[in-house]
């Protein structure tokens, strides 16, 4: 693969401070770089150097620029706490290097008013669903149908204002990894573009699940991002083998046309250089030079930039 390759992250964050709410309650800053929960844990979120209390636009452009990363999706959730005031200005200042999902909880009683504050007025042409039991919905909620009423209504409002829906099943083996029912989403929906985050976040033994999750999601309408791949394989380190193993069971099943290149940063650069999180995909094996153009470029820049 060429030194030269031009590079679109499809899954970072900012945060104008962290303020995010999860299964353990609040989540607020600590200094630092690191965040306290409400039961009183901490740990470190934000990498030396990105920010203190938050994440600046500038200083992801600061990694993007580093790292040969033309322009990255800017996508939020319960994790860092929704942003999407900063996240609107942050496009908005840099409308050549980030395009922006909008988030919110479809529980609010004024989501209608949410939606058109989101969609019709920031502008936002993705929407974000962060549904895990851990930093998503099912974290404070009661279990969500991925395919229920509740967010059929939400794909519907997706699809009929031409908005990208990009979503976050959570991990397997819990009740939020709903696969079979977000395909079922999709066939509901064939005019409405999905995404999922981490390509389904498998761990160090979920093979044969991501095998057979990918294969009902193999389907005209849904795109996969690579973000967190390589963490979800704790405690392996550069060059991440289980998470080549999932690339090849990915490219096997989809085809790289399916698959993009997302860091997750701030939060993944925690534990591993920017430079690692690509080069364990270039390095793999599993792709020719035209295939690692499709994952580190073309596809969110058809996807998601619609080019």
């Amino acid at each position: 693969m060429s030194k030269n390759i031009k590079i679109i992250d499809a899954h970072a964050h900012v945060a104008q401070c962290i303020a995010g709410f999860t299964s353990r309650g609040e989540l607020r800053a600590a200094g630092g770089g690191y965040a306290v929960y409400a039961d009183g844990q901490t740990f470190k979120m934000i990498p030396d150097g990105m920010g203190e209390y938050g994440v600046t636009p500038e200083s992801l452009i600061k990694v993007m620029d580093k790292n040969s990363v033309e322009k990255a999706v800017l996508l939020q959730g319960q994790f860092f706490g929704f942003q999407n005031e900063y996240t609107a200005q942050a496009v908005a200042k840099y409308p050549t290097r980030f395009i922006g999902a909008g988030a919110y909880d479809p529980y609010c009683t004024n989501v209608d008013a949410i939606r058109r504050r989101l969609f019709k007025e920031l502008g936002f042409k993705i929407v974000k669903f962060e549904l895990s039991n851990g930093s998503g919905l099912m974290g404070y909620h009661p279990r969500v149908d991925v395919n229920g009423d509740l967010m059929r209504r939400e794909y519907a409002y997706a699809c009929d204002n031409g908005l990208i829906v990009t979503v976050d099943i959570g991990r397997p083996n819990n009740p939020c990894w709903q696969p079979e029912a977000l395909a079922q989403a999709a066939k509901d929906f064939p005019d409405l573009k999905f995404v999922v985050c981490h390509l389904l976040a498998p761990q160090r033994e979920d093979n044969l699940l991501l095998t057979e999750a990918l294969t009902k999601l193999a389907l005209p309408n849904v795109w996969f991002d690579l973000s967190a791949l390589a963490a979800n394989q704790k405690p392996e380190t550069f060059p991440y083998p289980t998470a080549v193993e999932h690339l090849k069971k990915a490219n096997l099943i989809l085809g790289a046309e399916k698959l993009m290149f997302g860091s997750d940063m701030p939060g993944c650069l925690c534990r591993d250089s920017y430079s690692n999180l690509v080069r364990y995909i270039t390095e793999s094996g599993v792709f020719n030079d035209e295939e690692l153009q499709q994952i580190l470029y073309a596809t969110a820049d058809k996807v998601y930039f619609g080019k």
